[in-house]
């Protein structure tokens, strides 16, 4: 446990996060702080009575708490793991997720969000990571100011999150092309022989894979050529990607629904049930916490490429009618990645630019300055479904 006290505030208490004492909360926190744009919607996270299940399946993670006088007035969340960032053949380096800061609105400003943040990096710091990384919306001019001017992160990335609905209905699929299914272990071949350089692409993908939530990894290739998963016959033109089934960890849910929102979900609703007959695409029921599939992996090859990832989309979308409560499909891209053109999303559910920082927790000198400077090896990123 650290004590700190603050000038003209008084004294504040960080511990590790304590699920017997704390859960209770962390939970009313999260509440208190669900505040977004209000020009689009905005999906939060519903953790169903879990407050750390956003990390539970990282190789390494940790919470702490801040307290005043027994009231719980702040929460970070952290994971470590070992991931690509720079370029071969010294590619790979240990890397700090900070994610899930949260300080109750009448507590803000009072030096608490940065001490939990340097807490937390004092925790990397003791497990050999060489950079602390975080994500924030572009906007959130707050997060931009503690993590940027004041603790010394650097502006890395800018990926965009795409969120698509599920209707109810499958989606007709083209008869031109196969879709197959790979076992783990071809699944694993294939992404440390295509991905290995790509941005965060983490050494342990084997465990990602065989996670209980992965469901799988699939191809999709003209119909009529072979498909060799052994990397030595593949077609001229393929695409796969791996699914999460994030709806067992925790629910997303629309948080002061905009009225248009509203209205088309209920009119789509009704129209459905009185004209079944004319087959209509319905939007889902956002007004209750939902369910979702995170696709990840996506990689394609050859000129044929984007629709094949397009028709991998709508195959997953087609799995997803088939679970009752997975209400959208979401992925993460690179900001320049030419997959934006060719997964199906929903503008006013997505975050067109988020934004990844980035800082070096070793004394090596220029190495933000370099990462940010050096062309990406690819416009793709590896976005690890354990830490969405």
């Amino acid at each position: 446990m650290v004590q700190v006290r603050v000038m003209g505030y008084g004294e504040f208490k960080i511990r590790s996060y304590d699920v017997k004492i704390h859960r209770a909360g962390v939970e009313d926190l999260e509440r208190r702080c669900e505040v977004g744009p209000t020009e689009r919607a905005v999906l939060f996270i519903d953790t169903m009575g879990d407050p750390i299940c956003r990390i539970r399946n990282s190789p390494m993670y940790k919470m702490l708490v801040a307290e005043v006088g027994g009231e719980l007035v702040g929460v970070i969340q952290g994971s470590i793991k070992l991931a690509t960032v720079h370029k071969p053949p010294k590619n790979l380096a240990k890397l700090g997720y900070v994610l899930g800061l949260r300080i109750a609105p009448l507590h803000r400003r009072r030096g608490i969000g940065s001490r939990l943040v340097l807490e937390l990096e004092k925790w990397f710091t003791a497990n050999d990571v060489d950079y602390a990384y975080m994500a924030t919306e572009k906007d959130n001019k707050a997060s931009v100011n503690l993590f940027i001017n004041r603790l010394g992160y650097a502006k890395f990335r800018t990926p965009a999150i795409l969120v698509n609905p599920v209707d109810h209905r499958a989606l007709r699929l083209s008869s031109k092309t196969e879709v197959a299914k790979l076992k783990v272990e071809e699944a694993e071949f294939l992404y440390r022989k295509f991905m290995t350089s790509t941005v965060f692409f983490p050494d342990d993908i084997g465990n990602i894979l065989r996670n209980k939530l992965s469901m799988g990894t699939w191809v999709a290739y003209p119909r009529g050529e072979n498909f060799g998963s052994d990397g030595k016959a593949l077609p001229r033109s393929w695409a796969m990607l791996s699914v999460w089934n994030s709806g067992e960890l925790f629910k997303l849910r629309l948080a002061e629904t905009p009225l248009s929102c509203f209205l088309h979900t209920k009119s789509s609703i009704l129209i459905d049930r009185i004209f079944p007959c004319l087959k209509l695409p319905a939007t889902p029921d956002f007004l209750s916490p939902f369910g979702f599939y995170f696709m990840y992996g996506v990689h394609h090859e050859g000129s044929l490429s984007g629709k094949l990832v397009r028709y991998l989309c709508q195959f997953v979308h087609n799995m997803a009618t088939k679970t009752r409560d997975c209400k959208v499909t979401v992925t993460e891209v690179g900001g320049n990645d030419i997959l934006r053109l060719h997964i199906p999303y929903w503008k006013s559910l997505s975050c067109p630019e988020d934004l990844w920082c980035i800082k070096t927790l070793k004394n090596v000198e220029n190495t933000i300055h370099q990462l940010q400077k050096a062309p990406p090896t690819t416009a793709s990123l590896f976005v690890d479904p354990r830490e969405v």
